[in-house]
């Protein structure tokens, strides 16, 4: 099996976007600001441990759903 290294590098570069969008959309919502989903414009709800529900980031539709482990 040949990778083709340009495809690889194309794949690389999705996925570090895709991670610096994310960081940067946790960021948002944890600091309070309203971030609608991407899909149903939803605004975005954190959940911590101390609401008894699983933890992350999750619209009420559940078309966006971001586990989150809190250390």
């Amino acid at each position: 099996m040949n990778i083709d290294l340009k495809q690889f590098a194309a794949l690389q570069k999705a996925s570090k976007e895709s991670f610096f969008e994310q960081k940067k959309l946790l960021k948002q919502v944890m600091s309070g600001r309203t971030v609608p989903c991407n899909t149903c414009k939803q605004p975005l709800t954190l959940y911590t441990p101390e609401q008894g529900e699983l933890t992350g980031i999750r619209c009420a539709k559940g078309c966006t759903d971001i586990a989150l482990d809190f250390a």
